[in-house]
This record gives C-alpha cells, sequence and structure tokens, in this order.
C-alpha cells in the first residue's frame, strides 16, 4: 500500500504532491460519489473542488460499500482516480485438457513446450532513439525555464507510453496463455538479482518477466486455471528425455545428449520446466500463489478514470 498524506490547500485545484510521491489514497473515508457516480469529491478538507471522472469504467454497476479505496495518481497525462473495489471476479471457460510449460528468454519473449514461439516486442529498444533525442533536447533547455519543462513533459509521456505497451503485451499475452491451457508451468525467477547483471539489465526490464507472471498468476484465479511455479535450477542442462546433465555455456543455443536426444536449448528447458510442473501438482487439485491483486492496480491507471475540471 502507497504511502499518502493529506495536504491543505488555500486555493482550488489539482491535488499538490510532494516530489517523492505521485499519489495520494484515501480508504473509506475522505470522498464522496455523486449519484450518477460521474463526480469525486474529496471532503476532508483537501479543497480541490468537484472532480469529473472521464472513462470508460463504469461505477454504476457496484455499491459504495464494495469500494475499499481510492487513490488519485497523477502521471505524465494528467491525473486519474483508481478505485480499488471489493467483487469476486470468476469466469467459468471450457477445459482445454492441456498443459504447457513456458520459458522465457531475451531472443523470444517465451518457448512454450509445444514448440511455439513469441517474439519479444522491446518497446524500450524500439523507442531508444526517440527518447534519446528528447533528452538531448532537455540537456539543451536552460534549467528553471518554460521551453525545458515542456520537453520534460514530452519525455515524460513517451515513457510512460513504453510502459504502457509493456503491460497491455504483457496481460493481452498472459490472458491468452490462461484461457488455452488448464494448466501453466513456469520457471520461479528471481529477476531483482538477474537485473545485477549490469549488461542484461535493461533488456530484462524491458522484457517485463515479473509483470507477465503476476498476470498469468491472476488470469490463473480468474478462470479457474493451474499455475505452477518451479525452481529454475538446471532445467537447461538436464536433458528432457533422459534426464543426464549436459553442461552447456549460455553461447550454446542446441541441446545434444548422448541418448541422441537434439534440441534447441530453450526448448528442452521449457520441456523439463512442464515435466517438473506436472510432477509437482500430482495429488494436488489446486495450486495457489501469493498474490497481491491491488500490485496490478498500481502498474497503470488504464483502468482508472481519468480526472476533468
Amino acid at each position: 500500500m502507497d504511502s499518502f498524506h493529506n495536504y491543505n490547500c488555500c486555493k482550488k485545484g489539482f491535488p499538490k504532491f510532494k516530489k517523492r510521491g505521485n499519489s495520494v489514497e484515501y480508504k473509506q473515508a475522505g470522498w464522496k460519489l455523486s449519484e450518477d457516480r460521474k463526480y469525486l469529491t474529496l471532503t476532508d478538507g483537501f479543497k480541490i473542488g468537484r472532480l469529473k471522472l472521464v472513462g470508460s469504467c463504469d461505477l454504476n454497476f457496484y455499491q459504495i460499500e464494495q469500494i475499499k479505496r481510492v487513490r488519485l495518481v497523477r502521471r505524465a497525462d494528467g491525473y486519474y482516480a483508481q478505485f480499488c473495489i471489493e467483487v469476486d471476479r470468476t469466469e467459468t471457460i471450457t477445459p482445454s485438457q492441456k498443459a504447457v510449460g513456458l520459458d522465457v528468454g531475451l531472443n523470444h519473449f517465451y518457448t512454450d513446450s509445444q514448440g511455439e514461439v513469441v517474439e519479444n516486442p522491446r518497446y524500450l529498444r524500439k523507442s531508444e532513439r526517440k527518447l534519446k533525442k528528447l533528452q538531448r533536447r532537455v540537456s539543451k533547455r536552460k534549467k528553471g525555464s518554460a521551453n525545458r519543462r515542456k520537453v520534460i513533459k514530452r519525455l515524460a509521456r513517451k515513457h510512460l507510453q513504453v510502459s504502457r505497451q509493456r503491460k497491455d503485451f504483457a496481460v493481452k499475452t498472459a490472458r491468452c496463455v490462461v484461457r488455452s491451457n488448464d494448466l501453466i508451468a513456469y520457471e520461479d525467477l528471481q529477476v531483482r538479482n538477474m537485473v545485477k547483471n549490469h549488461k542484461l539489465a535493461k533488456s530484462i526490464s524491458d522484457a517485463s518477466w515479473s509483470m507477465f507472471r503476476q498476470w498469468v498468476e491472476y488470469f490463473g484465479k480468474v478462470f479457474g486455471k493451474v499455475t505452477v511455479a518451479v525452481p529454475p535450477h538446471y532445467t537447461s542442462q538436464n536433458c528432457s528425455t533422459c534426464g543426464t546433465l549436459v553442461k552447456k555455456t549460455l553461447s550454446t543455443r542446441t541441446h545434444i545428449c548422448k541418448c541422441g536426444c537434439v534440441l534447441d536449448r530453450d526448448l528442452n528447458a521449457v520441456l523439463n520446466i512442464l515435466a517438473i510442473g506436472l510432477k509437482n501438482t500430482v495429488g494436488h487439485t489446486e495450486i495457489s500463489t501469493p498474490l497481491d491483486e491491488s500490485n496490478l492496480c498500481q502498474i497503470d491507471a488504464s483502468r482508472s478514470g481519468k480526472l476533468s475540471r
């Protein structure tokens, strides 16, 4: 949960945030919605007036008691209101009777156990040229000038666009994977430790493996599918056919074993991941992974109501 502060403003206007904070959060007090759910008023002395909610989400589907938190968020393109609603979201679909293993990577976003490959979109890499150009413009502008502030806003909006592209890809890909399979096995990667490699940190962050995993687990709960994280140790070294340890460097992309098994390195790894995932689910009807669903709302404000005066 984000920390928040209350501010007393003598003039009406948009919320005044400290430099370190881009959001202010209320629980079930300090705010009020209009009867038509189109206006939000803060009643804690914030004195910013009545805010109009502009967005595609209709709050009339929910009772006021279901709204547990209200968060005002500042983004590069404006202010948003996020509503955390207590609702049991479940969807029933026909079982596919399929199980799949996923091996994420940098050359490809992931390779599954059925041989399918999803390309890595590399949104940050594709936008680096424009980002560097805007950054140079910021450096050339005089500090404190209006022109510098304008270019800084353009740079921030470009970064926001990249982050939203990354999230959109992760959500749609995760939903497709979960709907198409009854069991999804993937590596329990410690991305926080992996980005300490400065040569690969930018590419790993751009791939957004952690975000993809969060949405796979979330949609697994929504659609009633089994999601299981398996230890990543030796998944690419062990032979998926006989289990023999075949040591190889990162530059070796083909798995060759004495038993005659010749596979792509990623395909061999994903077959091991699926086998371990199936083994871990024997005797269990449900595997639940701890997931803080409120974190998904904090990733972006795409499902929030934008504020307008």
